[in-house]
């Protein structure tokens, strides 16, 4: 089955999943609003310019769900879904995916954020499987750390081939659509690589090596 493999911000979403989380974390007061507010835009300039520590954002990220129970956060995750994702999910991205839905593709996200706060989004979006960091748990609590390699930059594709392993795919055939340079590892061993809306780097790379490049952008839902 050929895999059709996308990453989520900034690609299917109009914006970014994992720095809305630290908006919506501060429009509700639970972290210290100034302290965290800077924290989340400079790792937000750090990812966009390709530079980002990955374990140490990840550290910063998972820290405030220590601060409650799983069940505690899956309700908030409900609302953070309607105020923050909700809008930035785009029509011309639900019609991509049903566009290789329909081929009798195998719907695959892989993403750097955590997958407390995607899961839900791809389960929404109908994929058949996610690749993000694992949160740690104890048992009904986060401890802020988090589970073997995150998925990103070449950890993507390290996770993406521990889970071909796991499951019997190949890449034969398969695509991967991104919108960001740190993707370039994963989109490079495809066989179609797409960018969407891509970043200035990624423009450059897609132009020079004759890739397609895409927008999601024209209409939203």
């Amino acid at each position: 089955m050929t895999l059709a493999i996308f990453d989520l911000d900034g690609t299917l979403l109009n914006g970014d999943s994992d720095y809305a989380w630290g908006q919506f974390l501060v429009d509700k007061g639970l972290v210290d609003v100034a302290v965290y507010k800077e924290a989340n835009d400079r790792f937000f300039a750090q990812y966009q310019a390709g530079n980002l520590d990955i374990h140490e954002y990840l550290a910063f990220s998972l820290a405030p769900l220590t601060q409650f129970s799983k069940a505690e956060y899956e309700a908030l995750h409900s609302e953070f879904m309607e105020q923050k994702v909700k809008p930035m999910m785009q029509q011309e991205a639900h019609k991509l995916l049903q566009h290789h839905r329909s081929q009798g593709h195998y719907l695959l996200m892989i993403t750097a954020t955590n997958q407390f706060v995607t899961g839900p989004i791809a389960a929404k979006l109908g994929f058949d499987d996610i690749i993000a960091p694992i949160p740690e748990m104890d048992g009904e609590r986060y401890t802020g750390k988090v589970v073997g390699i995150p998925s990103f930059q070449d950890g993507k594709v390290t996770r993406l081939n521990a889970w071909l392993e796991q499951t019997g795919y190949s890449l034969e055939g398969s695509y991967f659509y991104s919108d960001s340079r740190n993707d370039l590892p994963l989109l490079e061993i495809v066989d179609h690589p797409i960018a969407v809306d891509a970043d200035s780097v990624l423009t450059e790379i897609a132009k020079e090596r004759g890739w397609p490049h895409i927008s999601l952008r024209d209409t939203q839902v």
